[in-house]
């Protein structure tokens, strides 16, 4: 609080005028991020709105990279968090879900943004370096001992595939599975 009051140019007990302590201020941003995410709309597709959703909230996790820990931590019921549920819910309660399977379906989706945010942030590898990261690493995969992962690696190293993990390929088979369900 104290390094705060000092970029804010303001003495730290004046803080406590606008907020009751760390807490409050962590709750507070992360409620700013989440009113940057879109949401759905009630009459829209549903797939379409939860796809657009994800896609968003995705792209907002990634921008402030420090937000999805706090967000997956705590409980957070700010106003754009309570909008962004509420919305959520009216999504897919309007397209048939119960709210039962509307929970579960959002818990999913979020689940697998909020996974893969995190594993994007915090993956040790440059994406440009999958290949030649692949090549050193070859020699601890043996082909006989590990010959998918052997496979795998040499199709990288080759340049016939590039590894890079696609978020909207796991997005799309939760929404997928989702509408088998709701038919």
């Amino acid at each position: 609080m104290r390094k705060l009051a000092e970029a804010l140019g303001v003495k730290a007990m004046s803080l406590y005028n606008h907020i009751a302590n760390r807490d409050d201020l962590i709750d507070g941003i992360v409620d700013g991020v989440v009113s940057e995410i879109d949401l759905p709309k009630l009459d829209a597709d549903w797939k379409t709105a939860m796809r657009r959703r994800a896609i968003s909230a995705h792209a907002v996790l990634l921008r402030h990279p420090w937000a999805t820990m706090p967000l997956v931590s705590r409980v957070n019921v700010g106003p754009a968090m309570l909008r962004y549920v509420d919305s959520t819910l009216g999504c897919l309660k309007e397209a048939g879900f119960s709210f039962e399977m509307a929970d579960h379906a959002w818990n999913a989706i979020d689940s697998h943004v909020y996974g893969f945010t995190l594993q994007e942030l915090n993956f040790p590898v440059e994406a440009s370096d999958y290949s030649e990261t692949a090549a050193d690493y070859l020699p601890q995969i043996p082909a006989e001992q590990y010959p998918y992962m052997n496979q795998l690696a040499q199709r990288v190293i080759q340049g016939d595939y590039d590894g890079l993990h696609a978020f909207e390929f796991g997005l799309d088979l939760i929404l997928d599975g989702l509408d088998r369900l709701l038919k």
